[in-house]
């Protein structure tokens, strides 16, 4: 079973490439949807989140308010590196759980979808790295149209995370997205069918 650690920065299209490659026969464990249900409703990040962030993040129902924590994280370094203390060895075991099932039902290629992958320190779960990339102002314009972000707005999520051309340097391999979707498909595809004679030759 080959093992691709997929990540990018925000609105760099790395959704766009990983249900490419999801299409074309690879098991994908979305690091985000881990995240997404560690705090939705009963999940196992409420109680330190609201032990750490106070009541003020929580809806009356008690259930997270994403907004309120994402103001306050994206304002503040220290809360940030606070949230993914608490979320980051939670999603890591529930991924090193869904690599185990692959590996029981014979996966050929699996790709973890991994944003935070170097900030997480969870590149060594890969056996290849790929980093999805787009230049700054194609990741602000994304957020525009797809969040309805300010520049402002768009470029404290970007400042937020590891340098683009940082997690460019720390991976195998470099997918830029600021092209014509059929040539990335193309890409995509010469890509998955290395990995897959890859393994069928090992």
């Amino acid at each position: 079973m080959l093992i691709v650690a997929l990540t990018g920065g925000i609105a760099c299209g790395k959704s766009t490439v990983s249900a490419m490659l999801s299409a074309l026969g690879a098991r994908v464990i979305d690091a985000d949807a881990i995240s997404r249900s560690l705090t939705a409703p009963g999940g196992a990040a409420l109680p330190a989140i609201r032990r750490f962030f106070g009541d003020g993040v929580f809806q009356p129902d008690g259930t997270l308010d994403r907004p309120a924590l994402s103001a306050r994280v994206f304002a503040s370094p220290q809360e940030l590196e606070t949230l993914n203390a608490i979320v980051h060895p939670l999603v890591k075991e529930q991924m090193e759980k869904q690599l185990c099932e692959c590996r029981k039902q014979g996966a050929q290629v699996v790709v973890l979808d991994v944003p935070l992958l170097f900030e997480a320190n969870l590149q060594h779960m890969g056996d290849v790295t790929v980093c999805v990339t787009a230049p700054e102002e194609v990741q602000i314009a994304r957020m525009a149209q797809r969040n309805a972000y300010t520049r402002d707005q768009a470029l404290k999520r970007i400042r937020s995370q590891m340098p683009q051309r940082e997690k460019e340097r720390l991976s195998d391999l470099v997918i830029d997205t600021d092209k014509p979707l059929p040539q990335l498909q193309r890409e995509v595809e010469a890509l998955y069918q290395g990995w897959t004679a890859r393994k069928e030759q090992a």
